[in-house]
């Protein structure tokens, strides 16, 4: 049987409102393609955790680890079921940051090792893909809610 989990929607934030474009030249940082494969993998991640997984790029600022746990609070509904993941491109910075529940199923070394992961695939000049991979990663790593697991 196949039971679907009910989740908020989620939000990926860029820097700039609207499609998000890069600082020269007014050039689009994602095409639609990408936006729409960002925001299924997103969903999906989502749905099948059962926490809210949010996204965002651009300048952290320094600290970066401080202004990450910011957004992380700021991204409404539970923090403590919330995962962020902020990517600021010109820092060469991955911060994921998650809440007390999301951590429980999370742990940091799941999370260095998909940080270290799109890490590699930004480095190839892949960001969406890197974003979708670290994802798959976190979502795999947290499995699904107690509620959604089969008994064996």
């Amino acid at each position: 049987m196949t039971r679907a989990l009910e989740v908020e929607s989620h939000d990926t934030a860029t820097s700039e409102t609207g499609p998000s474009r890069s600082e020269e030249g007014g050039e689009q940082l994602f095409s639609f393609q990408e936006l729409a494969r960002l925001d299924e993998a997103l969903t999906m991640s989502s749905r099948e955790t059962g926490l809210r997984f949010t996204l965002y790029i651009g300048d952290l600022g320094k600290p970066t680890r401080s202004r990450a746990e910011e957004l992380h609070a700021a991204s409404g509904g539970k923090p403590t079921e919330s995962v962020l993941i902020a990517i600021s491109p010109g820092q060469r910075v991955v911060e994921v940051v998650t809440g007390a529940a999301a951590a429980r199923r999370i742990p940091d070394r799941a999370c260095a090792l998909a940080v270290l992961s799109m890490t590699g695939s930004f480095a190839n000049g892949d960001l969406v893909g890197g974003i979708v991979n670290g994802l798959r990663q976190l979502s795999d790593q947290a499995g699904h809610p107690s509620g959604l697991r089969r008994p064996y």
